[in-house]
This record gives structure tokens, sequence and C-alpha cells, in this order.
């Protein structure tokens, strides 16, 4: 649900955020006392949201699916404008905004081979532990 959830906000937030650049759709920018409000600010919130619940949540609702896609949503609307939070300037529409879907679609990339692989990645953990608890028994050390 992360990964699905992290595409679709991202493609819908593109495709609204070009929407509303190029006036073809109906409304524009959303403002608060004459101040843009990014879409960041939500993806802060549901992030949060996510947080507490995780801290603060109980078995069924750590695990629930809608958590699931709420962290998927929260974190594609962060990454979206990733350069305008590392630079602190609105960057998204030039050369430097570039930066923002590189590290989204870098994001979703790296989550969907993991998700692709998620058997042979928890094989390596398991075999690892073994191997790591083989060594630990027989007093073996790390060479420096």
């Amino acid at each position: 649900m992360t990964w699905v959830s992290f595409g679709v906000t991202f493609g819908t937030v593109r495709v609204i955020t070009h929407g509303i650049r190029g006036g073809w759709l109906p409304w524009g920018n959303m403002s608060v006392g004459g101040e843009h409000l990014h879409h960041y600010n939500f993806g802060i919130a549901a992030l949060t949201g996510v947080g507490l619940i995780a801290v603060r949540g109980d078995e069924r609702a750590v695990g629930h699916p809608v958590v699931a896609t709420a962290y998927g949503c929260g974190t594609a609307l962060i990454c979206d404008e990733f350069a305008l939070l590392l630079d602190l300037r609105d960057d998204y529409w030039g050369e430097r905004g570039r930066l923002s879907v590189d590290v989204s679609l870098g994001a979703m990339s790296a989550l969907g081979a993991y998700l692709t692989a998620k058997p042979f990645w928890h094989e390596i953990v398991k075999i690892t532990g073994v191997h790591v608890a083989a060594a630990a028994k027989r007093n073996v050390r790390a060479v420096t």
C-alpha cells in the first residue's frame, strides 16, 4: 500500500501542479494569510499522524492499510518538494526543482526494488543473523 500510494500521490500532485501553473485547472494555489501553502506541509502533517500512531497506537492501528497509505502519501508530498526543503528556495519549476523529481523517483524505485525482492532480503537478514550468532559463539572478533 505504501508504494502504490506514494506513486499515485506523486503522479497526482505533479498533474495538479502542472494544471494550476498552466491554468487548465479551475482552482489555484492554496494560501493562508497571504502565504502560499506548499504541499509538503500536508506531507509533514500526515507523517506526524503516522508517527503518533506508531508511538501510541495499538497493534491493529500500527499495521492498518490506512496507516501505510497515509505514510506513502505523506512521504510523496514531502519528496516532491525536496529541493525547496533543501535550499529553502521555491525552485519547484526551475532546474534545481528537478532534484525533487529525482529524489521521488529514486525513493519509489528503491521501495519497489525492496518489495519485489522482499523474500530475498528477509532471507539475507536471517542468514546473516545466523552467521553472526555462530561467530559470536566461537568468540570470533571482527578484524579492524
